[in-house]
This record gives C-alpha cells, sequence and structure tokens, in this order.
C-alpha cells in the first residue's frame, strides 16, 4: 500500500476464494459521526461505496468510462450488513473487499470496515452489485473486458 490512504489491490491466484482484492483506507471525519462521536451507521455504505470504486479502478476501469464506452452502470442491488463495533472520530479505518461470486450480470462481495491500529472489524457486509444498461435501466452482461479483468481463467472457460 502506498501510504495508509492509497489503494491496494492484489490479483491473486484464481483459486476459491482467492479473488482480487482490494484495501481502502479511510479516516473518520467529525461529519461522519453522530452526536456521541460515534460513526454514524450510514457511513459505512459510504465507505464501502468508495472501496469497491478504488476495486474497480484498480482493475484498471473508470466508472465514468465503463458507461461511455460499455453504456452499463453497476448499482447496489442487494446488502447484508452487521454493524459489529462501533468506530470514532479520528479513528483509522480499513476497508477490505474481495469478490467472492459472480454471475453474468452480477458481482457479489465481501466487505470489511475494521479499525486499523487493532484490527478489530467495526462492519462487514455482502453486497450485490448488478450490472445495468444506462438507458433502460436494466440488467445486462457486465463487458468481456471487465470480466477477463476479475476473473481471466474462468472467463477464458466460460464460466
Amino acid at each position: 500500500m502506498s501510504g495508509f490512504f492509497g489503494v491496494d489491490f492484489q490479483r491473486m491466484a484464481l483459486d476459491p476464494g482467492e479473488l482480487p482484492e482490494g484495501r481502502l483506507g479511510v479516516r473518520v471525519y467529525y461529519e461522519d459521526t453522530d452526536a456521541g462521536g460515534v460513526v454514524y451507521h450510514a457511513r459505512y455504505l459510504h465507505f464501502m461505496e468508495r472501496a469497491r470504486t478504488e476495486w474497480l479502478r484498480g482493475l484498471g476501469f473508470e466508472q465514468d468510462r465503463v458507461r461511455a464506452e460499455h453504456g452499463v452502470l453497476f448499482a447496489v442491488r442487494r446488502m447484508d450488513i452487521a454493524f459489529l463495533h462501533p468506530a470514532r472520530f479520528n479513528d483509522l479505518l480499513r476497508v477490505d473487499t474481495v469478490i467472492t461470486d459472480h454471475g453474468r450480470a452480477s458481482l457479489d462481495f465481501a466487505q470489511t470496515v475494521l479499525r486499523e491500529d487493532d484490527a478489530q472489524p467495526c462492519c462487514r457486509a455482502t453486497v450485490n452489485i448488478a450490472c445495468l444498461d444506462a438507458e433502460r435501466l436494466r440488467p445486462a452482461r457486465i463487458p468481456e473486458d471487465i470480466m477477463t479483468a476479475i476473473l481471466p481463467e474462468a472467463h477464458a472457460r466460460g464460466r
């Protein structure tokens, strides 16, 4: 990782459970907290969204270019989230992101937000992302170049 706030993106062996993953550092600002100085629950969604965006960027894809070049966008379809331990004002957090599964028009992620100083998990989520036709907002196949970047061996086998 290039400094705490850099993004650490790894392409790992494509064995089950060893798919491309990303790590993003986030500092908790005053605006992220409630009156008690604890991270407001909805802010975790922001942190995880940034991490997924950086994960995609780490693969070489900017979301605005994906829309312009392929006519698709990605949207959260479903999320299961557990709040485990409070994060507080000025904490340094780490958002770990890994893809766990995919379909022709969807990606599944596991994301964990941890306190950097003691690796205490604050929040865990499973997130299903749908690929949508940008004009019709209907499901669309994930572009081949993105699938190849995510899962080159699985994609070559026609999964």
